[in-house]
């Protein structure tokens, strides 16, 4: 009798959750008359949970669940600064729990579950996780945000190469373990140099932030020169980049460790194609090492840079001190609390002052899900690829337009309720043109169009349903990029099935 009812409850779950999605499941649920039912209705919820994802996302709320005999349960995230104060509330006569908050349609937080008062855990129903310094962190990412595709380890790709190196800091007194990353063609090309990124929390940047795969990547796709990077492991980082080492540590990076590896390796000695950056004390360590050396290091990235160590030193030093020739890459989380109002008023003098940088406001939290999807911004910025050798393709440029496909989103449940998007550009050339599809990972799942068109305005209409190669594709979503020649355009769409 039970699993009869629970194949009802999985044929009508859909439609009770349509009218006002979770919140009716939840006044549904309170309603029936007996523990039986009640129990049977939250398992055919949980079946039908699963398909689309835990937490349950409505709208723009995301709908966090538990089940189990507990006596309390709360959550604890990015969102209210690992406080565990969101307590989950409890469906009388169940042992289901739930809580549901509104977030902006691209977030992407970390969060746990802390039950009876004290124990951590993961959420046992999301597989989605992140590593952070201190372990995995389950992953509410909405359905806007994009996960990080370059981050992956892609096999049929040229790969770098990565050695260890040690070095002993007479300034600080200390050994430093070093990873040292060669782009692929540093062997075949004995001729050249290469720009220089040096990474503050080094080893994190690669464990955690997969800052190697991110090279490989973005080299293979042609979105940077190549470089090398160095990693600089700390020994006590909270000593060296904030605290009564931080400035022996300034002087071992600018006097002994960048002579090493100009030394050492191929590097191009300028200031102006040598960068440093890190992630919070790292960014304020970075800031330091770049406003006192610019004649070392003339570009700077700080990701969720913490300042405000020795009564935020560095920052007043940059605010009240002269203009310095440095190019500047900052980007933060709105859920970073006070460090975000900082974060803003430093892009602002720094915008009011003339300097050169690029910055990004993410809704997401002082983690490394943040950091790790964001190198390649800074990557991009500082070191694009060489344009010296691309100067048809800048014309290009000038006059090639790839338009938003509409209707987006698109696909029968969607509310054009149309299983085909046109897609239209705008180009002052002819020749062959190819329009692919590729999913949030970079993985290339359609060739949608291999054929020569005329200069002007052209368009295609596409259906995911059935893809040229014979494959169904699932909601979520892509991307669909056009290539002409040497110059390439990428956008975003959405499909839901």
């Amino acid at each position: 009798m039970k699993k009869l009812i629970i194949i009802l409850f999985l044929i009508f779950i859909p439609q009770i959750l349509s009218q006002n999605e979770f919140q009716n499941f939840i006044n549904y649920v309170n309603s029936l008359p007996s523990q039986t039912l009640k129990t049977a209705a939250i398992d055919s919820f949980i079946v039908y949970a699963r398909t689309r994802g835990i937490p349950f996302i409505t709208g723009d709320s995301a709908n966090f669940i538990y089940r189990g005999g507990v006596n309390s349960i709360s959550i604890a995230g990015d969102f209210n600064s690992w406080n565990p104060n969101w307590n989950m509330v409890n469906l009388p006569q169940t042992n289901f729990w739930y809580y549901s908050r509104v977030f902006e349609s691209d977030a992407r937080l970390d969060y746990k579950f802390v039950t009876n008062g004290s124990n951590w855990i993961l959420d046992p129903e999301n597989p989605k996780q992140v590593m952070g310094g201190f372990g995995p962190n389950s992953e509410l990412a909405m359905p806007m945000y994009v996960q990080p595709w370059e981050i992956n380890y892609r096999a049929n790709i040229p790969h770098g190469t990565v050695i260890d190196r040690t070095i002993f800091s007479v300034n600080v007194n200390t050994t430093y373990q070093l990873k040292i990353y060669l782009p692929p063609d540093y062997n075949s090309s004995p001729s050249k140099r290469y720009p220089t990124v040096y990474f503050q929390d080094g080893f994190e940047y690669i464990s955690l932030g997969y800052a190697v795969n991110v090279i490989d990547n973005l080299l293979d796709s042609n979105k940077i020169q190549p470089v090398i990077a160095v990693f600089v492991r700390p020994n006590n980082r909270n000593d060296e980049y904030a605290g009564s080492k931080r400035n022996q540590y300034r002087l071992f990076f600018v006097n002994e460790l960048v002579p090493y590896i100009d030394s050492t390796f191929r590097t191009i000695a300028q200031a102006n194609k040598r960068l440093v950056l890190g992630d919070s004390f790292g960014g304020n360590i970075s800031a330091i090492i770049s406003y006192n050396h610019p004649d070392v290091f003339g570009l700077c990235g700080l990701h969720s840079a913490a300042f405000w160590p020795n009564n935020y030193e560095i920052y007043n030093q940059i605010i009240n001190g002269p203009y310095k020739n440095i190019k500047w890459c900052s980007i933060w989380g709105t859920y970073e609390g006070s460090l975000v109002t900082n974060m803003r008023n430093f892009r602002d003098f720094l915008l009011n002052n003339n300097y050169q940088l690029r910055w990004k406001e993410r809704p997401e939290g002082h983690s490394w899900g943040l950091w790790r999807a964001t190198i390649d911004d800074i990557l991009i910025y500082f070191f694009p690829p060489d344009a010296s050798s691309n100067e048809e393709k800048s014309e290009i440029l000038e006059g090639f337009k790839l338009y938003q496909n509409y209707p987006n989103p698109f696909g029968e449940s969607s509310s054009s309720n149309l299983s085909s998007t046109k897609i239209s550009w705008q180009s002052p050339i002819s020749g062959n043109y190819r329009l692919k599809i590729y999913d949030i990972l970079g993985n290339e799942v359609a060739t949608l169009l291999d054929d020569y068109r005329d200069a002007g305005k052209n368009e295609v209409e596409i259906n995911l349903i059935k893809t040229p190669k014979g494959l169904t594709l699932p909601s979520g979503i892509y991307f669909y990029q056009l290539t002409v020649g040497n110059y390439s355009i990428t956008k975003k769409m959405i499909y839901l099935k």
